[in-house]
């Protein structure tokens, strides 16, 4: 079944029965449960072909509004879902959004992906984009000030001496052939980048390090520098909404 139509049977699940299972390890079987109120605001972050990843609670208001404007990150065609687990769950610690970039390696339900991220997908909010072409234009049309920046070998700054802003999107490429040269173009550009990151590391027997530890590593160096100001836009939720994954995509 592909990702479309796995999306639809979701779908219809919620209306039916008014609910996901609390736990990323569930069996995924649809279960009855009391709906929260339009208080506890969740979301399916859909991409506009209609593809789509589970996503979490989130603010309202002005709160969104900021947050929306603080950091993102973004995963190119990354292969390996265990990866993106861990790198949903770090997203969710930190507060930050994540948008995937197809092709994909893996299905957007794989179990080995849903396991990395344990129990805090309801937390995350994920946006899926078929290709680069497709974020692009999508990342074009966000609102206020914003800034592709490209974490590669290649970059021409190191991470702990850039100086990062609010409205920053960290892009990592695939764990098996990086960013493709269109989005390193993009960063690179003026209209649309901020420039060109590398993590410090030994190359002469390393070939790189693991995705998510870069994540982890820019991220947090980002959040640092930024006073962890993203971290004050999410609001206590309510028990109820507690397990949910989201219905409707704060992004736009």
């Amino acid at each position: 079944m592909d990702l479309c139509l796995r999306l639809r049977a979701l779908a219809h699940c919620r209306a039916t029965l008014g609910g996901f299972p609390a736990s990323a390890h569930g069996s995924g079987r649809c279960q009855r449960r009391r709906v929260a109120s339009s208080s506890a605001i969740c979301s399916l972050a859909v991409a506009s072909s209609g593809n789509g990843a589970a996503a979490g609670p989130v603010g309202s208001g002005v709160e969104v509004a900021r947050a929306k404007r603080m950091l993102n990150v973004v995963l190119v065609s990354p292969m390996i879902p265990g990866n993106t687990g861990s790198i949903a769950r770090t997203c969710a610690a930190a507060a930050v959004g994540l948008h995937l970039v197809g092709p994909l390696g893996y299905n957007i339900d794989d179990t080995k992906l849903k396991r990395a991220g344990l129990d805090y997908w309801p937390y995350v909010v994920v946006k899926v984009h078929d290709t680069w072409d497709e974020f692009r234009d999508y990342f074009m049309h966000q609102d206020g000030d914003k800034r592709l920046l490209a974490f590669t070998k290649r970059g021409t700054h190191i991470h702990s001496d850039f100086s990062y802003k609010p409205g920053d999107w960290l892009l990592f490429g695939s764990e098996t052939k990086g960013l493709p040269e269109s989005a390193l173009e993009d960063c690179s550009g003026e209209a649309l980048g901020g420039g060109t990151i590398r993590i410090p590391m030994v190359e002469t027997y390393v070939r790189c390090l693991n995705l998510s530890v870069s994540v982890g590593v820019a991220l947090y160096e980002a959040a640092r520098q930024l006073n962890y100001e993203q971290l004050q836009y999410q609001p206590d939720l309510p028990e109820d909404a507690q397990g949910l994954f989201p219905a409707e995509d704060i992004y736009g």
